[in-house]
């Protein structure tokens, strides 16, 4: 029996494609342990698949100068020093890597330890966790075919992104029943992301009537940030943030709303929603969003509607978009992007 760790955090966007490669990676007979951050989201979501799960320190990584720098530094050599003392334990075959934060640490005791890292890349253009990951990395698995332009030409491989099994067999009576809504109106669903999306969440509300009018709303806000002013409106339900259940508000939906976290574009892809897609601008980012969104729009899979002019143009954009539904359909029917699990597995079992 082979042993790996997996590793990855910080958002959902980095901890569900390790969960979708799980299943695969037990039958072929992997044992499966996880290391990531004391708080983070990927904590409860590791949970929930009963592997076990190592804390170690995480410190945030900058782009730009600030006097908290210098304390994270020294978050980070603690999680290196951590991962160090994990890996001599568990005595891995294989590190596989998402990407976040807590990543950095990790991949650079598994080089130290001498373990074979395979990084997994989600935007087109890496991360910074990504980046300063690659150069211990054996190999770089990576999503969209403009990625190849960022990753070195011997380490990277194509492989797509791994989407969970349990996301494509949603009911879409049984999301209906949670949500209380009927088949009178289409419904849409609306994703912020695990943290959500403020932008997104001031719209919706704000514009919630005139909405309600055509649609039925489901609204995955993010933590904490559930309006209890909002919750008496028929038709409309919040949710914090929803993990087994995905599956069927998925399933139940007509259109769907997001950012453009690949995670999440590849989902709507693989389950063929008519979507609009309000990427994170460039003032709160790197733009890694607004790349993803206008690669699925260049496709013909997506509809993308600017942060900056998401107050003035929301309720024409869906309107827009619910009755040009069709066509969007048939393009993503017609995509030849496929669920990437065996591809990623074969990455990983080629270094053990």
């Amino acid at each position: 029996m082979k042993t790996m760790i997996m590793t990855g955090g910080g958002t959902s966007g980095h901890v569900t494609p390790n969960i979708a490669l799980m299943p695969k990676l037990k039958e072929l007979g992997y044992r499966i342990n996880y290391i990531g951050s004391l708080n983070g989201i990927e904590k409860q979501l590791i949970k929930n698949e009963n592997i076990p799960y190592y804390s170690i320190s995480a410190g945030k990584l900058r782009r730009y100068i600030d006097t908290k720098n210098i304390a994270d530094a020294f978050r980070v050599l603690r999680g290196l020093r951590q991962s160090i003392s994990i890996i001599k334990k568990v005595k891995p075959d294989i590190l596989f890597s998402k990407g976040g934060f807590v990543s950095c640490p990790v991949v650079w005791a598994a080089w130290l330890c001498k373990v074979p890292v395979v990084i997994h890349e989600s935007d087109i253009t890496p991360g910074l966790a990504n980046r300063l990951s690659m150069p211990f990395a054996k190999k770089i698995c990576y999503t969209f075919p403009e990625s190849k332009a960022y990753i070195p030409e011997d380490k990277g491989v194509m492989t797509g992104l791994p989407i969970r099994q349990s996301l494509l067999e949603g009911d879409s009576d049984k999301g209906r029943k949670l949500c209380g809504f009927t088949e009178a109106k289409p419904i849409i669903l609306v994703i912020g992301g695990s943290q959500g999306a403020e932008a997104i969440n001031k719209e919706i509300r704000g514009q919630l009537q005139s909405l309600l009018k055509e649609f039925q709303i489901c609204h995955i806000c993010g933590n904490g940030n559930i309006d209890t002013e909002f919750s008496g409106f028929e038709g409309y339900r919040q949710y914090e943030y929803v993990d087994k259940d995905q599956a069927h508000l998925f399933a139940m939906s007509d259109l769907v709303i997001s950012r453009a976290g690949a995670t999440t574009l590849f989902e709507i892809l693989a389950l063929k929603k008519p979507n609009l897609l309000i990427p994170l601008s460039k003032k709160a980012s790197r733009g890694d969003q607004i790349l993803n969104a206008q690669s699925f729009s260049l496709q013909g899979f997506s509809m993308v509607l600017e942060e900056e002019y998401i107050h003035a143009e929301l309720l024409i954009s869906i309107k827009k978009l619910y009755k040009e539904k069709s066509n969007y359909i048939t393009r993503m029917k017609k995509s030849t992007i496929v669920n990437s699990i065996d591809n990623v597995i074969d990455v990983i079992k080629s270094l053990n």
